[in-house]
């Protein structure tokens, strides 16, 4: 188990999501297809489609590769999980299945001169201590 404090967790049961957070115990990033309209993607995990309102959605696993659409650096957080982090950067990330997701961008340096909009990245996690969910997180690719 981890000496640093967790990040806020999820609270289950939680309908919509729970399947997406479990799978991040597996290491695997999922996101929901519509079967109605020739596979809408959904994202954030839902139980419909928001193009037709459809239920019949499939569960898909992404191969976690995508861009940084656009990126803040937070230069300092009170939160007791987030304090000692120093400069991170919170960012949207536009996965090559067709989803964007707020996340975080690791593995670099300074994230104000090292990340650039456009930028490819890949799927990497932070664990959130045994039998917990693990965030999906990305670095440079």
């Amino acid at each position: 188990m981890t000496d640093k404090p967790l990040r806020p967790q999820p609270r289950f049961p939680e309908q919509d999501t729970e399947p997406f957070w479990e799978a991040t115990k597996r290491r695997e990033l999922i996101y929901q297809t519509c079967d109605d309209c020739e596979d809408e993607v959904v994202f954030y995990p839902r139980a419909h489609c928001t193009s037709c309102i459809s239920s019949n959605i499939s569960w898909n696993v992404s191969k976690g590769e995508g861009e940084v659409y656009t990126f803040s650096v937070v230069m300092q957080n009170r939160h007791p999980a987030f304090k000692d982090l120093g400069p991170y950067a919170l960012a949207y990330v536009d996965l090559d299945e067709g989803f964007r997701m707020m996340t975080n961008i690791v593995g670099v340096e300074n994230p104000i001169e090292d990340i650039q909009c456009g930028m490819r990245v890949k799927l990497t996690w932070i664990d959130q201590g045994e039998g917990n969910i693990a965030l999906p997180v990305f670095e440079p690719a």
